[in-house]
């Protein structure tokens, strides 16, 4: 944290001296009054000028070395809605170091909180690494505004190793920033297909209730492959890695609740968020018990939480996330098929997208002709005020300016569709 002195409060340099007649005797003590009140009057102006002047700075200069040389305008200028805060948990396992950074820049904001996570299959020495290189930036050494959890575990996608990851990552971000309004968990396959300027002015124009969440009542086949059988999930207890394994029995399902099943990515609340890990329902807490030896139980605990409590009336059916089941190409460049299914990724609308590979050239092309994102570079927002021949966001100006492009009008048509009345209510918790 960068502390900054206070201005000292006014001392006037001198003590005025009056010198009165003896015909104005009588007008003396007027006189000394009001000069007394007029000079407190001034010396407390100055002093309040001084001091909402240094309170101005400690919020706008987070870090004087993004300042160089530049003056700060103190007048706040109306520009709409004050844009919100998103808590980001990016997660990878061993060798995912790369593809976490490069997430990192793709969605960095000065006014989101993001928190690393390499599980316990990457070595120790990868997860230091990843630490050091995030502190040697010098604009999230700046913004203080990412962290690497040191003390990682185990994330099964098939157990409920990932449930309890993700409520422990989300705690941590709780106690971590106070500021934010949604919570995103991303993978190290997935890829932002706007920016985050983009993100957050159609953020800032929505309720702050709204989870995104994909889910459905239908069980159908899921049944007897993912709901009825008890699994062991490893992650739990063991330091190594193991694989998770099955045992012969099987559970019945619960009367006292609906179950829903979803995806694995989500943009939740943060009163979602405080209300599973906070204990006050007991029901977040009975279904993570219920899921415990469930597989593949985090694509039901939030739809399940949100569906059955009283969250269920802020829930929308689609989280944003397009799967990019065929866009991964092995070649440095994109076939026409390729092309003509990147195109239909970014007209979809959606925030994100999922399956990529490592190094999968489709990322190469989002970031020239969507982002706009240079190699080893954060994408640039309306808070990146440098020299566009060095680096643009080397100086920074005010956090609440967004300049957003092209990807706010295709995220707007996609919320403006799923928040449409024939829509948002005919698809939200259905009970089937």
């Amino acid at each position: 944290m960068h502390h900054h002195p206070k201005s000292p409060p006014f001392t006037p340099s001198s003590t005025a001296t009056i010198t009165l007649s003896k015909d104005n005797s009588k007008c003396t003590p007027y006189i000394i009054l009001a000069s007394f009140f007029f000079s407190l009057l001034f010396s407390l102006s100055l002093l309040s000028t001084s001091t909402s002047a240094s309170q101005s700075l400690l919020t706008i200069r987070r870090d004087p070395s993004l300042f160089p040389n530049r003056p700060v305008s103190l007048t706040k200028i109306p520009y709409g809605p004050t844009p919100p805060s998103i808590a980001y948990l990016i997660s990878g396992s061993a060798g995912d170091s790369a593809r976490i950074i490069r997430l990192l820049l793709a969605t960095y904001h000065p006014r989101n909180h993001y928190l690393l996570h390499l599980d316990l299959s990457a070595p120790q020495t990868e997860r230091d690494r990843l630490a050091v290189t995030i502190h040697s930036v010098p604009i999230f050494r700046a913004a203080q505004n990412v962290d690497v959890i040191g003390k990682a575990n185990y994330a099964y996608q098939r157990g409920s190793s990932t449930v309890t990851s993700t409520l422990h990552s989300a705690s941590i971000l709780l106690r971590l920033s106070s500021k934010w309004d949604w919570f995103i968990s991303l993978s190290a396959g997935d890829y932002p297909l706007v920016t985050q300027d983009d993100l957050l002015h159609i953020l800032s124009y929505l309720p702050k209730n709204l989870n995104f969440v994909n889910h459905s009542s239908y069980i159908g086949w899921k049944e007897s492959k993912r709901l009825k059988p008890i699994i062991v999930d490893t992650g739990h207890y063991l330091l190594e890695k193991d694989e998770i394994f099955y045992v012969t029995q099987k559970r019945v399902l619960p009367n006292s609740f609906r179950l829903f099943s979803g995806m694995s990515f989500a943009m939740l609340t943060r009163s979602f968020i405080e209300f599973c890990i906070l204990g006050t329902d007991n029901f977040p807490r009975t279904l993570l018990m219920y899921l415990a030896n469930m597989p593949y139980s985090f694509t039901n605990y939030f739809p399940t939480i949100l569906c059955n409590s009283k969250f269920k009336s802020t829930v929308i059916n689609h989280n944003l996330q397009y799967v990019a089941f065929n866009m991964s190409s092995s070649k440095k460049q994109l076939s026409s098929h390729d092309l003509a299914e990147f195109n239909a990724m970014i007209q979809s609308g959606d925030a994100f997208a999922t399956q990529f590979k490592f190094d999968d050239p489709v990322l190469d092309h989002i970031d020239r002709k969507i982002l706009k994102r240079k190699p080893g570079r954060v994408v640039q927002g309306g808070w990146c005020l440098g020299i566009p021949a060095n680096d643009t966001c080397s100086v920074w100006g005010d956090a609440d300016i967004l300049r957003p492009g092209k990807g706010a009008k295709r995220l707007e048509r996609r919320i403006v569709k799923l928040l449409s009345g024939d829509t948002f209510r005919s698809l939200q918790c259905l009970d089937r």
